[in-house]
Parts: structure tokens; C-alpha cells; sequence
């Protein structure tokens, strides 16, 4: 075996592990023995306070850029040790710094541009107990309306009850008590503000 043909079956090696990487990442299948994190325990879902991704906690030598630097390695050695008389330690030289140069543009994509704005969940910040809200849809005796509220800068809705059972109508200013099976339990904010200026 020549040192073309190495350089030949590292590019091959870490074409084939970065599109087996890209493939995972995008259906989402795994590999036995090897996970890819989503941003800490819990990513899915979370079952801490901490469950974003740290960009501290990013290792440089990571699956995707060891591919690139095994696919950049192995394509400018084969082009240079195929295509130029250049001697053989110039060459591997030449094919190192292309390897960390294809890592090093993996990683900073990774860091720079996929994973820049990520940050830590909090689940309290999705707590639906005391959100302020507005019924766009009347909630008769005994019967389900909607809320529609903001949480996290966007606008959310979700079916909603009266907390004594009472009827309460459309656009009146509400604030969710409990929230149970997806449907939030609300009381009039004139209730509760009266409520407490008679205490």
C-alpha cells in the first residue's frame, strides 16, 4: 500500500463517518455505543434547571470534527501526494494543516453559527400557575373557553376553565390557578385584585 492509497482510505473513512453523522442528525437515528448529546441531560424535555447547551462544555475533539479532519487529511494528502512532486514529509506536513483547518471550520460552524444562540431552559420560565392571560373564547357554566397569554416573548393559547365553575366572558383579564392535563384553571384578575384590597 503507498501512501496515495492511506491518504485515499483516510478521505473515504471520514466522508463516510461525516455522512453518517449529517444522516443522524437528521433522522435521528443512533448508533450503538455512541450518543450524541442535545445539550445536556434532559434535552428533550429536561428534567433540571440546567438542560440548554454549554459552549464551554463542547469538546474540539468531537465526532464531526475528527470526520472533517480525517476527510481534509486524507484529501490534500492524496491530491498532493497524486498530483505534485512535492516530497513526502511536505506532504503530510501540508495534509495535517489541512485536517485541522477542515476540523477547525467544522467546530466553529458547530459553535458559531449552530449552537450560538442556544442557552439553558428553565422550566419556571414555562410554569403556567400565575400567567396573565385574556379569554378569546367565553367559558360557559361548567364548560372549557381558551387563554391566550405570552410566555417567553411568544403568544401562546390553551383551553381553559373556570377555577369555581362560573361563567366567565369573552376578553376579561384572567390569571391561571392550576393547570392540570393541559387545561388551565383560571379566576377573573378583578376577583383576585378585589380579593386582596379587602384583606
Amino acid at each position: 500500500m503507498t501512501w496515495t492509497d492511506f491518504y485515499f482510505i483516510c478521505f473515504l473513512v471520514g466522508f463516510a463517518l461525516s455522512v453518517i453523522t449529517a444522516l443522524g442528525g437528521i433522522f435521528h437515528f443512533h448508533l450503538p455505543g455512541m450518543h450524541h448529546g442535545h445539550g445536556g441531560h434532559g434535552g428533550h424535555g429536561g428534567h433540571g434547571l440546567n438542560t440548554g447547551t454549554d459552549l464551554s462544555q463542547i469538546s474540539v475533539f468531537n465526532f464531526g470534527t475528527m470526520a472533517a479532519f480525517l476527510t481534509w487529511f486524507g484529501g490534500v494528502g492524496f491530491l498532493l501526494s497524486k498530483y505534485s512532486g512535492v516530497l513526502f514529509w511536505l506532504a503530510f506536513s501540508l495534509s495535517i494543516v489541512g485536517g485541522i483547518i477542515g476540523g477547525a471550520i467544522v467546530f466553529l460552524f458547530l459553535t458559531r453559527v449552530l449552537l450560538a444562540h442556544e442557552r439553558p431552559l428553565n422550566p419556571l420560565d414555562y410554569e403556567m400557575v400565575g400567567v396573565y392571560g385574556q379569554l378569546t373564547s367565553a367559558i360557559r357554566e361548567g364548560g372549557t373557553g381558551e387563554i391566550s397569554f405570552s410566555q417567553e416573548g411568544v403568544r401562546r393559547g390553551a383551553p381553559a376553565r373556570s377555577e369555581d365553575g362560573t361563567a366567565i366572558h369573552k376578553n376579561t383579564d384572567v390569571v391561571v390557578t392550576r393547570y392540570e392535563n393541559g387545561v388551565a384553571y383560571v379566576r377573573r384578575w378583578d376577583d383576585l385584585t378585589d380579593t386582596k384590597e379587602t384583606h
